[in-house]
């Protein structure tokens, strides 16, 4: 199953509670906090002050760059946060995503 269709993933998503956002990809993934670091290329410690709530994700940039790493769709993300037209896909990182 597309992590994307789970409810929980999705209403983080619209509520931008990425720290949340990001706990529930890696439950629901089997994956951790340096596998998402790797395919978004925001650092581990972030990541783990976001998911404890030390940190907010605000810079549109990273909110970009962690969507996009994520692959999270654009008919969730809205045009704003679409990949730039130039985007080169980042390869095999998104089988990480599919729920086991």
């Amino acid at each position: 199953m597309d992590i994307w269709q789970l409810p929980d993933v999705r209403q983080a998503l619209v509520n931008r509670e990425f720290g949340r956002m990001c706990q529930l990809i890696r439950q629901h993934g089997g994956i951790r906090q340096d596998d998402i670091a790797a395919i978004t290329g925001l650092s581990q410690a972030f990541l783990s002050m976001l998911e404890s709530g030390a940190r907010k994700l605000t810079n549109i940039d990273k909110i970009i760059q962690l969507l996009d790493g994520l692959q999270a769709p654009p008919e969730l993300t809205g045009p704003m946060l679409r990949p730039s037209i130039n985007h080169q896909p980042r390869g095999s990182a998104p089988t990480a995503l599919s729920r086991r």
